[in-house]
């Protein structure tokens, strides 16, 4: 894990390598980056980056995602997520901004939203 001098949990990068694999819930205060394999769900307080050998199969969750590699599982941003060329997203999404590149696959459906708006709606 990378810490910057500031000791802000927001700057703090918590980087799954290439080669790794891992099965389990990963939470984290800070950004994470995947170059591996996760089975499980992923969740980040700050930014979730899957590059383009990453591979999650479970729900992702941050602040802002994006997404280079493959994802089998809902993805949940409070901001953005960003598909990137040679993405491969098998699930819903939910996000107030989406940015898809030529070249990407998305297999489900998307809600763009505020997360706010859309507890709202839920609890009615």
């Amino acid at each position: 894990m990378k810490v910057k001098n500031n000791g802000n949990i927001m700057d703090d990068v918590t980087i799954i390598s290439n080669g790794v694999s891992i099965e389990g819930r990963i939470n984290s205060k800070g950004n994470i980056r995947i170059d591996g394999m996760i089975k499980g769900d992923v969740s980040a307080q700050g930014n979730l980056t899957i590059g383009e050998s990453g591979q999650v199969q479970g729900n992702i969750s941050g602040q802002n995602i994006i997404i280079g590699g493959r994802v089998e599982g809902t993805a949940t941003a409070n901001e953005r997520i960003t598909l990137q060329s040679k993405s491969f997203l098998k699930g819903d999404l939910i996000t107030k901004i989406l940015i898809v590149e030529s070249g990407a696959i998305f297999d489900g459906k998307s809600s763009m939203t505020s997360l706010n708006n859309l507890s709202d709606e839920q609890s009615k």
